[in-house]
């Protein structure tokens, strides 16, 4: 079992925005509609100013077989699957039989943790698949017209997926919680979180009024 290190954690999170960059400019790099709407000329106005909407642009083949079946559903899929072979493991264990100890002490936090993941996996596939879903209606039945009320509420979703996510890990999980807290705070508040430091100009005065700083106005 490998343990979770700052160095590795940091190239999880580099290898993470490196694959964002590649999908997302992609389209900049040829996968695009331009060649189309130069052979469709009544896409293009009497000032050569082309409308810019993202199906007139983005190429559905891009968003179907590229973002959605390359780096959207795969890795959904497997999470979904360690997720279930984590559930089943900790159930395993939890109805294990043991005499000498309670196995609820050492798998509670696992379960729970486990929970609160699996919250933020589902939100993401409940935010996302629509749109994905009528990308797919539009790239493989062209004749049926999509109702724009439709796109709207699934490109809202996925906008709001964003906005959740903070708010489920806050709530489910408790390092996330204090995380939060000391950030709220430290820079809205302006408390300090140690509550020791000298105030600026005061050598002897160690935290004031309690470890509350002023906000520099």
């Amino acid at each position: 079992m490998r343990v979770v290190t700052p160095r590795r954690a940091g190239t999880a999170v580099l290898l993470c925005w490196l694959v964002s960059i590649i999908v997302g400019l992609t389209p900049m790099f040829g996968w695009n509609n331009l060649q189309f709407i130069l052979n469709n000329r009544t896409l293009i106005s009497e000032e050569l100013v082309v409308t810019c909407q993202f199906e007139t642009v983005i190429s559905m083949d891009y968003m179907v077989y590229f973002n959605f079946f390359g780096w959207v559903l795969p890795p959904l899929l497997l999470m979904l699957a360690i997720y279930v072979e984590i559930f089943y493991m900790i159930h395993k264990q939890l109805t294990k039989k043991v005499s000498h100890a309670d196995p609820r002490r050492y798998f509670g936090k696992e379960l729970k943790l486990a929970k609160s993941l699996a919250l933020v996996l589902f939100l993401f596939a409940v935010s996302w698949l629509p749109l994905h879903i009528l990308n797919c209606i539009t790239l493989f039945f062209p004749g049926c017209k999509t109702s724009i009320s439709l796109i709207y509420i699934a490109i809202i979703l996925t906008h709001g997926n964003s906005a959740v996510n903070p708010i489920v890990y806050a709530f489910r999980i408790k390092k996330f919680r204090s995380a939060f807290r000391k950030i709220w705070k430290q820079y809205m508040l302006c408390h300090d979180p140690i509550g020791r430091l000298p105030q600026r100009g005061n050598p002897n005065d160690i935290g004031g009024t309690e470890g509350h700083q002023r906000c520099k106005t």
